[in-house]
């Protein structure tokens, strides 16, 4: 039987995307892919599935779906206020649960963090296009999800698999963020670098999957002959300064040339603190050796790995169990209906 989850409701920015799609730069196409890969690998932990499985990405949005047979799902990346069923019951976030046939799924922002992430279990089964089924719209390849919308699942590889939890990783109220030297580093003077180092930055409300705009007082950081180079190739993660001088972190639909000086380029790990933070967050930058930067990456597979070690059994919390009374939690003490007659009395005893 096919599995379908159909979108009942789904705001601007809520698209489906995986790993994305390595290989195309030379093509003119960026990689694109999950603005927080972390969360893709959550959810892979989560759901005991392959990262490479494609997810639904909720950028600060409100989502609604269907199932139309019972699926396993996690929820992942930036909390959000997630319910489940008629009833509206509460679900945990960073963790894996059950929807059934006819259920209805409703997330909404939580005002943590900005992209959230819904995981189906044996991940969404859309076609690929160009070696990947994300959305990437900056290249016209994929839409935003809408009403209507119906996404066929694969198989799931554990479906009778019981709910899980991971410990919060907090990636998404800003912090330090690590850079490394890039080709043009050396344009900027030791002064000016100095000075972008040491400055508080704050993630405005100006950015999307193509980057960041970072806020801070006083004077901006372009160098001297910063406007007259040509472009070359340009990467997710780069820090560009424009004209005035404002610096730009790239996400993962960034464009694949460019011509602004770049100061470095934030580290693949950090990179979803950066594309996370809300609107205010606080950053720093923090300049690190090449070796440094390489000694704790771990690529999609190996976090999904270190992550799966991390996962415990969801406990549920009594206070979103209706049906409490109703189970045998220990031999012999039950609900107490076994020892009561048609009205209520006691069926038997003095």
């Amino acid at each position: 039987m096919t599995r379908e989850v159909h979108i009942l409701r789904a705001g601007p920015g809520v698209t489906v995307q995986d790993l994305g799609r390595p290989g195309y730069l030379a093509q003119g196409l960026s990689c694109g892919g999950a603005a927080d890969p972390v969360a893709l690998a959550e959810g892979a932990a989560l759901l005991e599935q392959a990262v490479s499985c494609a997810a639904i990405e909720v950028a600060g949005a409100v989502l609604e779906v269907e199932a139309t047979a019972p699926v396993r799902f996690a929820l992942t990346g930036a909390p959000m206020r997630a319910q489940i069923g008629s009833d509206g019951r509460s679900l945990a976030w960073n963790a894996s649960h059950r929807l059934d046939a006819g259920e209805t799924l409703r997330l909404a922002p939580g005002g943590t963090g900005s992209y959230g992430y819904l995981h189906l279990g044996g991940g969404i089964d859309t076609p690929e296009r160009v070696g990947g089924r994300g959305a990437h719209l900056a290249a016209g390849l994929g839409a935003p999800l809408d009403r209507g919308d119906r996404l066929t699942l694969a198989a799931d590889p554990q479906p009778d698999a019981s709910p899980r939890r991971l410990p919060p990783d907090d990636r998404f109220s800003g912090g330090t963020i690590r850079m490394i030297p890039g080709p043009q580093t050396g344009l900027f003077p030791q002064a000016l670098l100095t000075r972008f180092l040491s400055t508080p930055f704050e993630r405005t409300a100006w950015g999307n999957r193509q980057g960041v705009k970072l806020g801070f007082s006083g004077e901006g950081f372009r160098p001297e002959g910063g406007l007259h180079l040509l472009s070359e190739v340009i990467v997710p993660g780069d820090i560009q300064i424009t004209g005035d001088g404002t610096p730009y972190v790239l996400g993962p639909e960034c464009q694949t040339i460019g011509g602004y000086p770049r100061i470095g380029t934030v580290l693949p790990q950090d990179l979803p603190k950066v594309l996370q933070a809300a609107p205010g967050a606080a950053l720093r930058f923090r300049m690190v050796p090449l070796e440094s930067a390489a000694a704790d990456y771990l690529s999609p597979e190996a976090q999904t790995r270190a992550l799966s070690r991390r996962v415990e059994p969801l406990v549920r919390d009594p206070r979103h169990v209706p049906n409490l009374l109703s189970y045998e939690f220990i031999s012999g003490v039950t609900a107490g209906r076994e020892l009561s007659g048609p009205d209520g009395d006691d069926a038997g005893g003095d």
